[in-house]
């Protein structure tokens, strides 16, 4: 199948950009059925944003609970609300119990 260059429109930025024949060829070679959507600068971006973990722009910190360990009794905090029917373990008494 012979590629020619097409012009796309960026879904973020509106910018048209070009998908080259040899970004095509890629495309084809990897059995991607759709076109880009991005340019490859709002793609990098994109790509920038997701490199520093799951905090999404404008997203807070999670909420940390305090607990007490079941294990030595020190208090900890974990990323979760605790339950009474579960045992709670600092960092420590967990990484020793998961051996």
């Amino acid at each position: 199948m012979a590629f020619q260059d097409r012009t796309l429109k960026c879904k973020d930025c509106g910018v048209d950009f070009v998908f080259t024949t040899g970004e095509q060829e890629f495309y084809a070679e990897k059995g991607f059925e759709n076109d880009p959507v991005r340019c490859r600068e709002c793609r990098d971006a994109r790509k920038r944003g997701r490199e520093g973990g799951s905090m999404t722009a404008g997203s807070s910190p999670r909420e940390m609970h305090d607990a007490v360990c079941a294990e030595c009794g020190v208090t900890t905090q974990v990323p979760f609300k605790p339950r009474n029917d579960r045992p709670i373990y600092c960092r420590d008494c967990f990484t020793a119990k998961r051996g």
